[in-house]
């Protein structure tokens, strides 16, 4: 179902309001291909404007449980609420409603590479609204704007900007709906210190000016130190702990204090 120009605009002024704090509920959520299971019983809130870091070790399930989110990977058992809305239950026409209200960047950032940046941002304006041409590449604008990217960005191809382009370029694809709750698949990796910081501020900043509810998955203790308002411990296909960065250096798990306080996390402070 798609929103007429009209139906749009309104949209913008009258956003739909939800009577629970947490944007994202997740319960008992069991995942596995073949006979490896990934997450079992995992359960996880997220509350409405916060950054929620997620971390854990290599191969524990971190990017899996975000696509489950999502509907890209089946789940085996357990509960998906967004927005307060039972996922599983939702008809067509809830779950068209529930992710047009999601933004999602990719860690590699899956830009289409036949696109320009321009086009890629207007993709999901074209499959949920149905709006002009030029109303569509006036919010393309927009959206370059908001993310720090000059004007002639736009009719550039993926394969003619950096890395760090690459990473603003996705994100004002994932922000082209004016999303309430948006994910972030690390969105620093492969960058330089220097662009990781920049991009961290872009976050945080757009969290804030925009109401934004983040949920990051992320291996970048920077990150995780500057904008994130809590932090999740993946391990042992559960969440192991949640709550704010003093509670995790005050944790006694072995594989968060050896994250939070090794040797490594030492040389940063």
């Amino acid at each position: 179902m798609s929103l007429t120009e009209a139906e749009y605009i309104r949209t913008e002024v009258e956003p739909t309001g939800d009577d629970t704090d947490y944007v994202l509920s997740v319960r008992g959520i069991t995942v596995g291909f073949g006979n490896k299971i990934i997450l079992q019983d995992l359960d996880l809130d997220v509350h409405r404007g916060e950054v929620l870091g997620f971390v854990g070790g290599s191969g524990t399930g971190k990017s899996v449980l975000m696509r489950t989110i999502l509907g890209l990977n089946q789940k085996r058992a357990g509960e998906i609420s967004v927005f307060g809305h039972d996922l599983s239950t939702a008809n067509d026409i809830e779950r068209k409603s529930i992710e047009r209200r999601w933004g999602v960047l990719f860690q590699q950032g899956a830009l289409f590479s036949s696109l320009t940046v321009k086009q890629n941002i207007q993709v999901p304006m074209r499959e949920h609204l149905k709006l002009s041409p030029q109303l569509m590449d006036e919010l393309a604008t927009l959206k370059l704007e908001l993310v720090g990217l000059s004007q002639d960005a736009a009719d550039k191809l993926p394969s003619e900007l950096s890395g760090g382009m690459i990473k603003r370029a996705s994100l004002a694809r994932a922000l082209a709906l004016d999303p309430d709750l948006v994910f972030l698949d690390e969105p620093t990796s492969g960058l330089d210190p220097i662009s990781a910081a920049a991009f961290d501020s872009l976050i945080a900043n757009l969290s804030s000016t925009l109401g934004l509810t983040v949920y990051m998955v992320t291996h970048d203790l920077d990150s995780l130190h500057s904008i994130c308002d809590r932090i999740a411990v993946l391990g042992k296909k559960r969440v192991l702990a949640i709550g704010t960065l003093d509670d995790m250096m005050k944790n006694d798990d072995s594989w968060i204090k050896s994250y939070f306080r090794g040797e490594r996390a030492l040389r940063r402070v």
